[in-house]
């Protein structure tokens, strides 16, 4: 046993301990130059896709805007609470600064993995369509690559679907009994059940219940952040200027000064918005839209609302309470976080803390679910594979939250992210003249006055591209897309 951790260990310091982030914040750097900042250029067309008018109404398949919930969902987790505190408390307040940094990298670096996730999807016999880096590397690079294909599926299902959900139930049912005094036993059996009904139902009750959890979830975290901010708005400036300070080596707030505060923001953000990592194109994939780039700069938005929202609210929560001490490391990132909301609002908000925590991971526990299951299709699409699935999954569960030692076994969670990470990067820069094609034919369109692009595979005929996923462009579709911008 001790044999195999050690192995794991060395994959670990080999990916997230030397190559990985570099990696991410260069190829980041590269593709938001090479695509022309579309992050910027395509900002204002992110909000679009909260508009009815904007999906598909095929009840066979999965909108734009819930394909975005869920991955949402996934994306907002245990990582917007307690990381953004930890990243706070080893890099200090310039550590928010390189979160943000990342995030805007990362808008890009998400808006083409998605996006080449869209382009190689396939339609399934029930309507749906399943997608994302593992069919990009069959589909795209071609069959000769299949083996990356396999090692990208196992490395998601070990990561996401067994590893991670083990540890959201853990956190769940720690918060819970620490708020609360729930027993363990209680908490992961309630947890399981629920993720039960809605694992067992695939991905069209999974987006249902995304519908529901994630906003509220949100927009409640949101809200108080909100709050706390108007009640502290006097302090406002100065917290910034200590966040841009402190990111700069201006002001130096714990060991390590700038490096810290680089190290710490860049990997937490990282981790927090996934971008790059290979995991939201999953879902990415499933969403009906007319053009693969609109999904592109939807999935895009998602890493915008998981940073620069839900993490920019735990910071404000935390610097401009009383609570936390520059320096100080021996405190809990959800305890700090906690004690921050009690400072600034009383006892209640620490049960307040407890339900967004237990929404966060019960959405995070689907869309890691999900991932798993869409993995597993590139092995077999075999049903009593897939409710086997889904069987370990829940138990996984329930395991996390109910024995707090059982996620040691979990240990290879990180270094099979950090695994899937590199060929994610790998794939992405291999397939970025495709994904460039792809955003010219949507641009060209914008300039020819077209509001709503559409995507014409006949255009690229030497793709394997899955006709029956986008077919050649119906008359009411080139109708609906011929109004322009200034209309």
């Amino acid at each position: 046993m001790q044999s195999i951790e050690s192995f794991f260990a060395l994959i670990g310091d080999l990916t997230w301990g030397q190559s990985l982030i570099p990696l991410l914040v260069v190829f980041g750097l590269f593709i938001t130059a090479l695509t022309g900042f579309v992050q910027i250029q395509f900002f204002r067309r992110m909000f679009g896709v909260l508009s009815s008018k904007y999906q598909s109404h095929d009840p066979n398949t999965i909108t734009a805007r819930s394909a975005l919930l869920i991955s949402v969902g996934g994306r907002v987790g245990g990582g917007n609470i307690a990381g953004v505190a930890v990243a706070i408390t080893l890099g200090g307040p310039g550590a928010v600064f390189w979160m943000w940094a990342i995030a805007f990298i990362g808008m890009a670096t998400s808006l083409v993995e998605c996006t080449l996730a869209q382009i190689f999807k396939r339609r399934q016999a029930d309507g749906s369509f399943r997608g994302g880096p593992a069919r990009s590397i069959i589909h795209g690079l071609g069959e000769q690559y299949r083996w990356l294909a396999v090692v990208y599926a196992v490395c998601l299902i070990a990561a996401f679907a067994l590893g991670f959900n083990a540890f959201q139930g853990n956190t769940v049912a720690g918060a819970m009994q620490d708020s609360m005094g729930i027993n363990r036993f209680v908490t992961g059996s309630v947890l399981a059940l629920i993720a039960g009904f809605i694992v067992f139902g695939g991905i069209h009750r999974i987006a249902k219940a995304a519908d529901v959890v994630v906003p509220v979830m949100a927009t409640c975290y949101i809200l108080m952040a909100l709050i706390i901010i108007v009640l502290n708005v006097g302090e406002l400036p100065g917290v910034l200027y200590s966040i841009v300070a402190n990111a700069f080596g201006f002001e130096e707030a714990v060991g390590g000064g700038m490096g810290a505060a680089i190290a710490n923001g860049l990997r937490r953000g990282l981790f927090s918005n996934e971008a790059g990592l290979g995991s939201a194109p999953n879902v990415a994939a499933t969403a009906d839209v007319h053009h693969p780039i609109s999904q592109g700069i939807t999935q895009s938005f998602s890493v915008f609302i998981d940073t620069i929202f839900i993490c920019s609210c735990t910071a404000f929560i935390i610097l401009l309470g009383d609570v936390y001490v520059p320096g100080a490391t021996d405190i809990d990132g959800v305890v700090l976080t906690q004690q921050s909301l009690v400072s600034h609002l009383g006892e209640w908000t620490q049960y307040f803390l407890s339900i967004m925590i237990l929404l966060f991971a019960f959405s995070s526990i689907i869309y890691n679910y999900y991932l798993g299951e869409n993995a597993l299709t590139v092995f077999t699409k075999s049903p009593i594979a897939l409710n086997t699935l889904r069987i370990v999954v829940i138990v996984i569960v329930f395991l996390g939250a109910t024995a707090p030692g059982a996620t040691a076994v979990f240990f290879f969670s990180d270094p099979m992210m950090g695994v899937l990470a590199l060929v994610n990067l790998v794939v992405i820069m291999m397939l970025l003249p495709t994904c460039l094609r792809v955003l010219h034919d949507f641009r060209q369109q914008l300039r020819a006055g077209i509001e709503r692009p559409v995507f014409n595979p006949d255009d690229f005929k030497d793709l394997d591209i899955d006709r029956r996923a986008w077919g050649a462009p119906d008359q009411s579709a080139q109708a609906d897309s011929q109004k322009t911008e200034g209309k």
